[in-house]
Formats: C-alpha cells, sequence, structure tokens
C-alpha cells in the first residue's frame, strides 16, 4: 500500500459522518499538509476502493467534490492530480510570462507557429491596416510548472515582421517588444468562455468541448497605435482573472 493510501485508513466507518465526507476532508488536508503536494496523482478509483475497502461510488463521489472545488484535475492519459497553483491574473497590462514569474511558477513556452502573412479580417479592424497587409503571427503553448494551460495567438503590426521568435522560449513576447524600444501604453481587452476546439483538447489534454477560459486584447503604443492583437485561451482549473471595481 502506498503512502497516500495510508493516510485514509483510520476512516470512521460506523459514524454518522459519510465515509465520501471523511476521505474528501482528508484528500483535502493532506493537500493543505503538503503530503499530496502540487501535481501529485492519486490511484485511479477502482484500486483507491480496493485498497481502502470502500465502495467505487464512495471514492468517485469524494474525488469528484474535490474537482468541483477545484483541488484535484482529471486529465485525458494523466489520471487525477492534485492541481498545480492557479495562475491569479490582475486584469492590468502586463505579460503573461511576466505574471507566472512573479506567482513563483516556472514558465516554459512551446512555439507552435509563426509565419508572415496576410491580416485576417480580425486582425485587420483591430490594428486599423488595410486588407491583405503581411503581419507576423505567432502561436504558443505556456507552460507552468511543466503543465500546459494558455494557448496563446498573438498577431504584430508589420514593423515587428523581422522579430526574433527564437527568443520567446526564454522571454515574453512584451520583454521582447520593449527592448525594441516600444512603449506600451494601453489595451482594449475582452474576457469570456466558450468550449475547447480539437486542437486545445489535445494540446490541454482535456475533452474536446470542456470548458476554457478565453481573452482577446489589442494593444496600443504611446502614439495611439495599434501594434499587436492576442486571442488567448487558457484552462479554468489553473487560470483567473481579478478585477477592482471602483463606484462612481
Amino acid at each position: 500500500m502506498d503512502k497516500i493510501s495510508q493516510l485514509f485508513l483510520d476512516l470512521d466507518r460506523s459514524g454518522p459522518v459519510p465515509l465520501y465526507f471523511q476521505l474528501a476532508r482528508r484528500i483535502e488536508a493532506a493537500i493543505e499538509r503538503g503530503d499530496l503536494p502540487p501535481g501529485s496523482k492519486l490511484e485511479n478509483e477502482i484500486k483507491l476502493a480496493e485498497e481502502l475497502g470502500l465502495s467505487r461510488p464512495t471514492v468517485r463521489r469524494a474525488i469528484q467534490e474535490l474537482v468541483d472545488t477545484g483541488l484535484l484535475v482529471r486529465r485525458r492519459g494523466v489520471g487525477t492530480q492534485v492541481v498545480h497553483g492557479r495562475v491569479n491574473r490582475k486584469v492590468e497590462l502586463t505579460s503573461l510570462y511576466d505574471d507566472l514569474k512573479r506567482s513563483n511558477m516556472s514558465p516554459t513556452t512551446m512555439l507552435l507557429l509563426h509565419e508572415v502573412a496576410p491580416a485576417p479580417d480580425e486582425v485587420v479592424e483591430a490594428l486599423g491596416i488595410t486588407t491583405a497587409t503581411p503581419v507576423l503571427r505567432i502561436k504558443r503553448l505556456r507552460y507552468a510548472n511543466e503543465t500546459p494551460f494558455a494557448l496563446l495567438e498573438n498577431f504584430l503590426s508589420p514593423q515587428f515582421s523581422d522579430l526574433d521568435v527564437s527568443l520567446l522560449h526564454d522571454h515574453g513576447l512584451y520583454q521582447l517588444l520593449r527592448t525594441r524600444g516600444t512603449t506600451m501604453r494601453v489595451a482594449k481587452q475582452r474576457i469570456g468562455a466558450r468550449a475547447a476546439t480539437a486542437e486545445e483538447g489535445a494540446l490541454f489534454h482535456q475533452p474536446v468541448g470542456s470548458p476554457v477560459l478565453t481573452m482577446s486584447r489589442t494593444l496600443y503604443d504611446d502614439s495611439g497605435n495599434a501594434i499587436e492583437f492576442g486571442n488567448h485561451s487558457y484552462l479554468p482549473d489553473m487560470y483567473s482573472f481579478e478585477i477592482t471595481l471602483v463606484e462612481k
């Protein structure tokens, strides 16, 4: 019997508190103590039920409660894991790379696509350029503590077509723009949610149609020129936006 299973041997099997509730609270306490650190895997429901002498529905209900509260996550091909720290991002003009660094999470990036190609209609409108103007398109998969959780697609105005995208493996996009002397002043942003596409499902190891958070952003420099448009999606169990509201 492994160390994780041994945490639950003293469940009260004759008391009034339901076993699924006891099991869920024990797992929650183990996570808080650090006995189950972020990324820890739980046995599958059948094996865990056998080791603890519980019914499979009892174990399933306990695990589902913790999935619903965001402490555990089920990933296709991986199993049930303790959630890595959630990125709580304030709605400010910052880059995701910088936010991850400040959250003491280890950001890494996989560059999926980069090309100079005619801008699609949505980008033409956002950047205020003429139809078919070539722009730099970049698509990246962002990891936090080795877990993929953000798909980032960016389109940059023509003056950045020669940007050295190889540097994006180890640096944030906004960091590279600053090195070019760009002063970023303001951004127009929209936050939403939708069902995951086939591409997002494969990259995030989630079923197609599962929920993802979305964010689109148009970035302007200090001269008021639109210089970048981004369409991003995120795993909701690892990412949230924080907004401060002030009464007028």
